[in-house]
């Protein structure tokens, strides 16, 4: 239990509080535009900056934004020049970063074993500066959030609608797109890229289930998200378990849970 008072505990449960705000908030736009599997697609070219941070010398998390911001432009582009093909942006944008990642893991073999724990996440590691970057990147969600949400919604249910009533649909995408980017760039570290994408859509599954409303659809995903963090790192922390892994496994029992007694309920 020692664990649980320790400063890189401390420090793990503060970026997760943090980044379980975010990624729910960005994750349910994505998912009523169904584009869930950004969050994969951009969590791949983060690797990829990663890789080419530590190549350099730079601030790996630094590059990861910079890579997954510029490859947020290209999705956008790409999905505008296939509007009836929208998935191929994705597919076209995740073969890049994989190729990427690949070739910065071959010219710098010295480091492969720091941007491993990139992949599957490293949240008992986060330093001062990452818990700033991720303060910083969740302030920006959550304003972006707050004043934009309407927008986000109309938009993500009907983007030529929102274009006949006036609205920049062109900027509001860029910058839902690049909100991603700045969020999964961020997260990486806490739950790692290959569960990251988790973070992003589970929470909101869960509350599509339960919820109402819209509104209710924000707040109940962010409730389970916090939910599941702050209980994963507690239970990783006192049996010495995988931290990301043991958030999106927590995660995905709720869901099982809650599908099993809305199908009790209607039987």
């Amino acid at each position: 239990m020692e664990i649980l008072t320790s400063d890189f505990f401390q420090r793990a449960l503060v970026g997760g509080i943090l980044i379980g705000v975010t990624a729910p908030l960005i994750g349910l736009f994505l998912v009523l535009r169904r584009l869930s599997m950004i969050g994969d697609t951009l969590s791949h070219v983060t690797i990829a900056g990663v890789a080419f941070g530590f190549l350099i010398g730079v601030y790996p998390i630094a590059a990861g934004l910079v890579f997954a911001v510029i490859a947020s432009f290209g999705i956008e582009k790409l999905r505008k020049a296939y509007k009836s093909y929208a998935e191929l942006s994705i597919a076209i944008i995740m073969s890049g970063g994989v190729a990427l990642a690949s070739l910065f893991f071959t010219l710098g073999r010295g480091y492969n074993a720091d941007v491993m724990s990139y992949l599957f996440g490293s949240i008992y590691t986060l330093d001062r500066t990452d818990l700033m970057v991720v303060g910083v990147v969740t302030a920006i969600v959550i304003l972006v959030v707050a004043l934009f949400h309407k927008e986000f919604f109309l938009l993500s249910f009907e983007e030529d609608a929102a274009a006949v009533t006036g609205l920049p649909v062109k900027i509001l995408n860029m910058l839902l797109t690049i909100m991603t980017a700045l969020v999964i760039s961020t997260a990486i570290k806490i739950v790692g890229a290959l569960l990251v994408s988790a973070l992003l859509t589970i929470p909101v599954a869960i509350s599509l289930l339960l919820a109402k409303s819209f509104r209710a659809s924000i707040i109940l995903s962010v409730i389970i998200s916090e939910i599941a963090v702050i209980a994963g790192l507690v239970i990783a922390g006192i049996w010495n378990l995988a931290p990301g892994a043991t958030i999106v496994l927590l995660l995905i029992g709720l869901l099982v849970v809650i599908m099993l007694g809305k199908k009790g309920v209607r039987a």
